[in-house]
C-alpha cells in the first residue's frame, strides 16, 4: 500500500527567504555539466522508447554516467575554429537483448546524444566538433532480475530524494534568468550569446546580486563593441525580469572576469565552454528542480539518465518537489520540505521513510498532518506517471 512510513512534523528551521543571507546557482543548458545531464537523459529516453516498441515495457537500464572532456578552440571576432573536438563518454548499464533479438545499445545511445547536442547547441557542428564514445555495459544479473521481479516495481537502489516548495524570490530569479536568456525569443534578439549561461545569486537581506557568465558566439560577434552590446541586452532583459519577480534591489554583473584592455573576454566558437577545455559530468550541476540550493534540502543523487521505473534516485527527487508543492497549495503552511528514502528490493511506492517538514505560523494541526500524509501517499501511488512523462520527454531532471 502506498503511503506507509510517512512522518509529518513542524520544521525546526525557517525558510530560506527568512535568512539574512541566501546563495543560489543555476548552470544553463549549455554548461558542460548540464550537457552531460542532458545527454544522459536523452539516452535513457531513447532506450526507453525502443524497449517499449520492442517489448511493450521499459527494460532495465541506467545511463547516468556521462563525462564530457573539453576540446580546444580558437575563437575570433566574426569567425574562429574548433581545433580539437570535445569527447562525450557514455557509460552505464542497459539491457542489450530481448528474447533472441539483439539491441543496438551503442547505436541508440550515439544517435540520441548527437540529436540532443545538435538541438541544444545550434552553433555546434556535431559531426566535426564532437566525438562520442558509448561504453554502456550489461546490468548486473541481480539488478536485472530485481527489475523484472513480479508485477510490483521494486527499488533498484537505496537512495534519498529531497524537495521543497515554494521557491524564494532569489531562487525564482536565478532559475528564470537562465531560462529567459536561453529562450528562443531572446536568442533571436541577441544571436551573439550562446547557451552556456551560468547564474549565481547572492542575497544579503533585501539586496540580490546576480553574477552571470554568458558565452558569446564568435561568428555572430563581429567586434568588441558588438560583444559589449550583447552584454547590455542581457542586462536589460534581466532588469526587466527582476522587476516582475521581486521587489528587492537587484545588482547585475555579467562576465566579470573580462579584461577589455588585454582582449580577454568570454568568446567561444560554439556557445559552450566545453569546446575549449571545460569538462562536464552528470550530477555535478542542477538538482532535479533546476537549481543548486545549499540553503535548502538537496540530494546529491544524479536524476538524469537513471531509469524512470525503479530507480528512486530519479523518481524520489522528482516526487519530493511535487509533494511539497501540492502540500503548500492545499494546506495552510508557508513552506514544505520532503525527504524520501528508498530501500533496495522494496516497492517503489513504499519508501523506507518519508519525512515531511512543514513551516507555518503555528504548529501544524493533526488535521493538517493527516492531509499532508494523504497527499504524499497519493503521489507515491502515482510513480508510474514518472515513466510515462519520461517517455514523452516531459521530465525536467536538471
Amino acid at each position: 500500500m502506498a503511503g506507509k512510513n510517512i512522518q509529518v512534523h513542524a520544521a525546526k528551521h525557517c525558510p530560506a527567504w527568512d535568512l539574512p543571507v541566501e546563495m543560489v546557482e543555476r548552470k544553463g543548458i549549455g554548461h558542460p555539466d548540464s550537457l552531460a545531464d542532458g545527454v544522459a537523459e536523452s539516452v535513457s529516453r531513447a532506450l526507453s522508447r525502443h524497449y517499449m516498441a520492442l517489448a511493450g515495457e521499459i527494460l532495465h537500464h541506467n545511463t547516468d554516467k556521462v563525462e564530457i572532456a573539453g576540446g580546444a578552440s580558437a575563437p575570433a571576432f566574426g569567425g574562429g575554429s574548433v581545433l580539437r573536438p570535445m569527447l562525450v563518454f557514455i557509460s552505464g548499464r542497459a539491457t542489450d537483448k530481448h528474447g533472441s533479438e539483439k539491441i543496438d545499445v551503442p547505436g541508440i545511445a550515439t544517435r540520441a546524444a548527437r540529436e540532443y547536442l545538435a538541438e541544444t547547441l545550434p552553433n555546434l557542428d556535431v559531426p566535426k566538433h564532437v566525438e562520442i564514445q558509448p561504453r554502456i555495459g550489461r546490468g548486473s544479473s541481480e539488478l536485472t532480475e530485481l527489475f523484472k521481479r513480479g508485477s510490483t516495481r521494486l527499488s533498484n537502489d537505496t537512495s534519498i530524494g529531497a524537495g521543497f516548495y515554494p521557491l524564494s524570490d532569489t531562487e525564482k530569479l536565478t532559475l528564470m534568468t537562465e531560462k529567459i536568456l536561453n529562450s528562443r525569443e531572446f536568442k533571436q534578439e541577441c544571436p551573439g550569446i550562446g547557451q552556456d549561461i551560468k547564474v549565481m545569486a547572492l542575497r544579503r537581506k533585501d539586496r540580490i546580486s546576480l553574477t552571470i557568465a554568458a558565452a558569446a558566439v564568435s561568428k555572430n560577434t563581429g567586434s568588441l563593441e558588438e560583444y559589449k552590446a550583447s552584454l547590455s541586452l542581457i542586462k536589460e532583459e534581466v532588469q526587466d525580469l527582476s522587476r516582475t519577480l521581486t521587489g528587492k534591489k537587484v545588482e547585475i554583473a555579467i562576465n566579470s572576469a573580462d579584461n577589455y584592455q588585454t582582449g580577454s573576454i568570454y568568446l567561444t566558437v560554439t556557445g559552450t565552454s566545453a569546446e575549449m577545455g571545460d569538462d562536464g559530468s552528470v550530477g555535478r550541476g542542477n538538482r532535479a528542480n533546476g537549481l543548486i540550493t545549499p540553503y535548502r534540502p538537496m540530494s546529491i543523487e544524479a536524476a538524469s539518465g537513471k531509469n524512470p521505473v525503479t530507480h528512486t534516485g530519479k523518481i524520489y527527487n522528482i516526487l519530493a518537489s511535487r509533494i511539497a508543492q501540492d502540500i503548500v497549495n492545499s494546506l495552510p503552511v508557508r513552506s514544505a520540505s520532503v525527504f524520501l528514502l528508498s530501500q533496495i528490493g522494496k516497492p517503489v511506492d513504499q519508501p523506507q521513510e518519508a519525512d515531511i517538514e512543514l513551516c507555518s505560523r503555528s504548529k501544524p494541526t493533526k488535521a493538517t498532518e493527516l492531509k499532508a500524509r494523504k497527499i504524499a501517499g497519493d503521489w507515491l501511488a502515482r510513480t508510474p506517471e514518472i515513466a510515462e512523462k519520461a517517455l514523452r520527454g516531459q521530465l525536467e531532471t536538471f
